[in-house]
């Protein structure tokens, strides 16, 4: 990942503490909730789909002293296409410069071959290793203890946390330990950013998490959202206009819905957390287009933040 642009908080005190943490781990872990959670607000969109999350994000929290520096990475998975590769890519890709990585588990669930595999994958690491059981509210105490003793025989963690990003559970003792891990140094970013992502890509991934929210099976999967124009009003409101590229004619007609009833309910809780976010009115406007390969374009793989992979 690109280094951080320093900002004038850079003239902070010696005192000041800034770092890296990688967030990974298996799909619907709870990694962007973790996120939101230690930043304060969302800066990550969330949904009960699995694969929500598909290009690195970072998210900017403050502990005292130390500004947390949260790269937010896609779920790793079984790879079927480019763009299942280039999310792993971005994955694992989002560890590299780490002061610490939080390997995040879904304590409600057992224990896959993937969480394995990763925690495998992570073997060898000169970074410290932190392991994360999320969910413990919804989550067998005994189990969780056997599964942190299992993923520890594994990869002997630097440490071990029992956590609730949903209900803060544990989340003060994690953010504390995390701060207290990262090396002395000017913060990179100002004290009121909280994330590294502009309003034009924040912008698609509003619109996207309303697709995960309100469309069902594969339809999400099989679609993008990209910002065309983002620009001021006069009168201080935003204009946004969007394209949403989805693979078939049958699947532009369930986006639309019946007398277009879905697309104007996908924009209208779109614009509403645009508007929140923003701190301001917004003007939203979507369009549907049926782009078949879009998932084989490289212009999409730049729009969302993603690297080509062969």
């Amino acid at each position: 990942m690109d280094t951080p642009p320093t900002s004038q908080h850079s003239q902070h005190s010696p005192a000041t503490h800034c770092g890296l943490v990688a967030v990974v781990g298996a799909p619907n872990a709870g990694k962007s909730t973790l996120v939101n959670a230690l930043v304060g607000q969302k800066v990550a969109i969330v949904s009960p789909k699995a694969q929500t999350t598909r290009a690195r994000l970072m998210g900017v929290a403050i502990e005292g002293d130390t500004q947390l520096l949260l790269v937010d990475t896609p779920g790793i998975f079984e790879p079927h296409r480019r763009l299942d590769r280039a999310m792993i890519a971005a994955a694992w890709g989002g560890t590299e410069g780490a002061d610490v990585i939080a390997l995040v588990v879904d304590g409600k669930g057992g224990l896959g071959p993937k969480v394995t595999e990763i925690a495998e994958g992570l073997t060898g690491r000169r970074e410290p290793i932190y392991l994360i059981l999320n969910k413990v509210d919804l989550a067998d105490k005994g189990k969780l203890l056997t599964h942190a003793e299992r993923l520890n025989a594994i990869l002997p963690f630097a440490e071990t946390f029992f956590i609730s990003a949903q209900t803060g559970d544990g989340l003060p003792e994690l953010k504390r330990a995390l701060a207290a891990a990262m090396p002395a140094g000017p913060w990179h970013y100002p004290e009121d950013q909280v994330s590294d992502a502009s309003e034009r890509a924040l912008a698609a991934e509003v619109t996207r998490e309303q697709l995960y929210l309100q469309l069902h099976a594969e339809l999400p999967y099989a679609s993008v959202v990209e910002t065309e124009k983002f620009s001021d009003r006069e009168d201080g409101s935003a204009e946004i206009h969007q394209q949403i590229l989805v693979e078939r004619p049958t699947q532009r007609a369930i986006v639309l819905g019946k007398g277009g009833t879905r697309i104007r309910e996908i924009g209208a809780r779109a614009r509403a957390e645009l508007a929140v976010l923003l701190d301001r009115p917004v003007h939203l406007y979507l369009h549907v287009k049926v782009k078949p390969g879009w998932d084989e374009d490289r212009g999409v793989y730049r729009d969302i933040g993603l690297d080509w992979v062969e």
